[in-house]
């Protein structure tokens, strides 16, 4: 097969890149878009069945315009698609009111006066009953938080990125790629061998294997999520039980009502396991099941009263758990996002309109200077200097 031109090529159609596909096509750009996977698989870190969303992030305050910009892209996204892919419940942040969950979160709400109300353990017991939490523990409340359908998400992006004209190659890796010159990228795989002006990866936990030569310090974490069915479904449902995230001494959580035919979903966000995308282990033990349903017995009494069926997925992390949104080095004309640690999924909507900006504009209108590669080179330099 000979070479096939293209204005943009972009690898990985999960979550950022199934959006970065969709801000080029919709723009008018000729887009390959090439995954190693199947349509719709659940072998990355875009799978399941809900993903948080919320504004007050604890994670830091230079994510909040970041997060809002992709409030209004996720409604755009319905309306051009047709699809209802968000649902506000409001949002819990619990833990200890001196610990990172609560007190980042308030901080977060009071920079940006966003709507929020801090309520005690007693009052969330009061006015969300499905929840059951200890008086030692507080918690910041935003109405506008929710969820989001991942899966839905990604699909919606893909669908309007071929309305607009992009080319979409599902089951087929990428072998290797290369820029031979200012304006050219070339990227191999077992089917053809394709050419394009500009080149966007977004691999996900597989980012390490085309962006191996950059040396980002990104590790891979196998997460376990489990489903259980309440003792009473009425207790739980979005319309009277938020969204959370849970800061305890048992770990750090985070959780969603009950949606239909689903139960309560529960995950573990603080600990995990090393693995890559070929070595993670699929199966659920027993034990790590139980842990997830003492958690609900505890703060979310009735939650957990069987057990319906677990999944993994993968987080891939940075050392500061920042996401990484950057060019090439080496290639003014190779962009790429990657480390998105476990919370980015809320923001793909931006980050996709971000890296297509990146890639045909050579810049975005999004402030990410906090989010760029060159961290991590300043961070060898540090320790470098200690030692010395």
């Amino acid at each position: 097969m000979g070479t096939q031109k293209y204005d943009v090529i972009v690898v990985g159609l999960g979550a950022m890149g199934s959006a970065t596909a969709y801000h080029l096509a919709r723009r008018g750009y000729r887009v390959l878009d090439l995954d190693a996977n199947p349509r719709r698989h659940k072998n990355g870190s875009s799978h399941g069945t809900s993903r948080i969303i919320r504004e007050a992030y604890l994670e830091g305050a230079d994510y909040v315009p970041l997060v809002q910009r992709a409030y209004e892209l996720w409604r755009e996204l319905e309306a051009e698609s047709g699809q209802h892919l968000l649902n506000i419940t409001g949002c819990l942040t619990i833990s200890e009111p001196q610990n990172s969950f609560v007190s980042g979160a308030l901080a977060s709400c009071r920079r940006f006066n966003l709507p929020h109300e801090y309520l005690s353990a007693a009052e969330v017991n009061r006015h969300f009953p499905g929840y059951t939490l200890s008086e030692n523990l507080a918690a910041v409340f935003e109405p506008n938080g929710g969820y989001l359908l991942p899966e839905e998400c990604v699909l919606a992006h893909l669908d309007l990125a071929l309305r607009h004209g992009a080319e979409i190659h599902h089951e087929e890796p990428v072998l290797k790629w290369s820029a031979p010159g200012e304006n050219e990228v070339v990227v191999e795989t077992a089917q053809g061998t394709y050419s394009a002006e500009r080149l966007v990866i977004t691999t996900g936990p597989w980012a390490s294997e085309l962006l191996a030569e950059l040396g980002i310090p990104l590790k891979v974490w196998r997460i376990v999520n489990a489903h259980f069915e309440p003792d009473e479904p009425a207790r739980f449902l979005p319309e009277v039980f938020p969204v959370y995230l849970l800061e305890v001494p048992e770990g750090k959580y985070y959780g969603f009502p009950a949606l239909p035919g689903e139960g309560l979903k529960l995950g573990r966000h603080d600990i995990g396991e090393l693995c890559t995308p070929q070595t993670i282990n699929r199966e659920v033990a027993p034990s790590e099941i139980e842990q997830l349903k003492n958690i609900l017995d505890k703060y979310m009494r009735g939650g957990a009263a069987a057990f319906k069926w677990s999944l993994t997925c993968m987080y891939t992390l940075t050392p500061d758990r920042n996401f990484v949104l950057d060019r090439h080095p080496g290639q003014s004309n190779v962009v790429y996002g990657c480390g998105f640690s476990g919370h980015g999924f809320k923001f793909a909507a931006a980050i996709g309109e971000v890296l297509a900006e990146l890639a045909v504009d050579g810049r975005s209108q999004q402030s990410i200077e906090f989010l760029s590669a060159a961290r991590f080179n300043k961070d060898a330099k540090d320790t470098q200097l200690i030692q010395n």
